[in-house]
């Protein structure tokens, strides 16, 4: 058996790849989870979405919670430090139309962090015992969990979090190769990963610095885990899922994109962007996607420096079309 390209399922599903998205607030929304779908991701998660219900009345919270025309199996990612809270929100989700839950434990952001949730929680066992015992007893969907190693480089509690989860229901486990006070600093380490994989039985995901087709496979080689999770990497190129699993698959890498077909990707992107949020806000998250996208191509500021500041679609559309249909991008 491909030691790196392995089977993986949650609960009921079977995973069309063991290459999955990691969720990421203000990224990975409806358009950009089904636009990596499309390009092999086996799994796409939703943005990070508070369990405090009474936040949920506003447009963010409503396009976060919104499904339409996401492939199976649909998830969302939940976050919070209250156990009945979480519970609830997660009920709520699922009734909407979520096929699995995942926990957050994961962010090291102030700001969640601050109010005991995402990864300050490791610091606290017996909490995140009964969050995660709450949450899987409240609903009849597979419930994951994403968290780091430990709160910080003293305290990498990551195996006995890694335990509690699998204890009480978890069915999958990402892990981030930091701890929470890393941040997104230095290098991932997989070494503590590799150790939280050989002390559970239920699929593990590595995540950090997943940055190329190769780096999966030694990673994947490295922890023995089931799966990897790709983040930030997918800013920009989501055709990377095709690289990694054709690369996982053959050994072989994929040939060099097309332009002509880098153009496709982000029309379609865009196009989906201005349907799912309208004129105004379209425009506003389509300038860091482009963004993204001529970070991969040096030597383009002029024209990213003007896509981010037109105001409306067709503009921004054209703008960019002509760019590349005029061949000042070959030229380039």
């Amino acid at each position: 058996m491909n030691t790196v390209h392995r089977v993986v399922k949650i609960g009921p599903y079977t995973l069309p790849s063991n290459v999955v998205l990691a969720p990421m607030a203000g990224v990975t929304d409806r358009p950009f989870r089904i636009l990596c779908r499309r390009f092999g991701a086996g799994l796409a998660a939703s943005e990070m979405l508070s369990a405090d219900v009474r936040l949920w009345d506003t447009p963010k919270s409503r396009r976060r919670m919104d499904h339409s025309g996401e492939p199976s199996p649909r998830v969302v990612q939940i976050a919070g430090f209250d156990p009945e809270m979480m519970a609830e929100a997660a009920r709520r989700n699922v009734d909407a139309g979520a096929q699995i839950i995942d926990i957050n434990m994961g962010c090291p952001a102030k700001k969640v962090c601050n109010r005991l949730a995402g990864s300050a929680l490791l610091q606290d066992e017996p909490l995140v015992a009964r969050i995660l015992h709450s949450v899987v007893h409240a609903v009849d969907v597979p419930v994951t969990l994403k968290m780091r190693t430990g709160w910080d480089r003293d305290h990498k509690n990551g195996g006995r979090i890694a335990t509690i989860a699998e204890d009480n229901g978890i069915q999958a486990l990402a892990v981030h190769g930091r701890t929470r006070t890393d941040l997104y600093q230095g290098n991932a380490e997989h070494h503590t990963v590799a150790i939280i994989k050989a002390t559970v039985k239920i699929p593990v995901f590595a995540n950090g610095d997943v940055d190329t087709p190769q780096r999966a496979r030694q990673i994947l080689q490295a922890t023995g885990c089931d799966g990897i999770m790709i983040g930030r990497a997918a800013q920009g190129r989501p055709w990377i899922f095709d690289e990694v699993n054709f690369f996982l698959s053959t050994g072989e890498s994929r040939a060099t994109l097309a332009l002509e077909k880098v153009r496709d990707i982000m029309r379609a992107h865009l196009e989906d962007l201005y349907a799912f949020y309208g004129d105004e806000t379209g425009v506003r998250v389509a300038r860091k996607h482009l963004s993204w996208y001529f970070r991969q191509h040096p030597g383009q500021d002029a024209l990213r420096n003007r896509l981010v500041q037109i105001e409306t679609p067709q503009e921004q559309l054209s703008t960019l079309l002509e760019h590349y249909d005029t061949g000042l991008y070959r030229a380039a």
